[in-house]
């Protein structure tokens, strides 16, 4: 398959008020897969009022700090939408200024739908619809609108209903791929005994016996 129109690379950017013409929208694209975020930004470029550049989460905040995108899109299934969810946080200012977000996302995991709203995210794109329509959100998105794909809206009205905080999940997800307290608190630039308060508080509040049964249920509900 083809590009109609070449992805921009990272060496040839496209940055938020750079494009030719006023109605081009950048776009930066993050997902670890490489022939994944090649196909889909492959497909993105196709709409001509788009220009669309890809990285790792490596690569975002170099990437970022380059050439500013008008739109951040992630893959919430992705492990490193944790980082980048993280990252998007701080680039939180005013609709009219900042960067804006939008996920792609399923609609049963709450914990995920959960960590996006309270990283700021604008738009939220059921991952097994149509490029169409992701090409459409962002668009939407970047000229200041919302958008919530109607097979998501039942899973984020169950986010808002997720016991743990935002920080918990955060750190209990950490802790479900195997991490230390030491590497999380290195990770989320804490100190270990927050850690152990953050993880002792996702404990109590999922009712769970410990921490593994802590992970355990809130995989069961969809929160991690």
């Amino acid at each position: 398959m083809a590009c109609v129109h070449p992805v921009k690379r990272l060496d040839e950017p496209a940055c938020r008020g750079e494009q030719e013409g006023a109605a081009m929208t950048s776009v930066l694209l993050v997902h670890e897969v490489s022939l994944w975020r090649a196909s889909l930004a492959c497909l993105m470029s196709k709409d001509r009022d788009l220009t669309v550049r890809t990285t790792d989460k490596g690569g975002v905040r170099p990437a970022m700090a380059e050439c500013p995108a008008d739109i951040l899109v992630t893959d919430l299934d992705c492990p490193d939408s944790l980082e980048v969810l993280t990252y998007a946080e701080s680039l939180r200012h005013p609709a009219d200024h900042g960067t804006a977000l939008v996920v792609l996302a399923r609609g049963d995991r709450a914990g995920d739908l959960r960590r996006a709203s309270d990283a700021g995210a604008r738009g939220y794109i059921d991952k097994f619809g149509p490029v169409d329509n992701l090409c459409e959100v962002v668009r939407k998105v970047a000229a200041g609108g919302r958008h919530i794909d109607q097979s998501l809206a039942f899973g984020l009205l169950q986010a808002s209903e997720v016991p743990l905080s935002a920080r918990e999940l955060r750190v209990l997800a950490l802790a479900a791929e195997g991490e230390s307290v030491s590497s999380i608190a290195n990770a989320l630039h804490l100190a270990s005994g927050t850690v152990r308060n953050y993880l002792a508080a996702a404990i109590r509040k999922t009712g769970a016996r410990n921490r593994l049964d802590a992970i355990r249920l809130s995989r069961e509900f969809g929160w991690l």
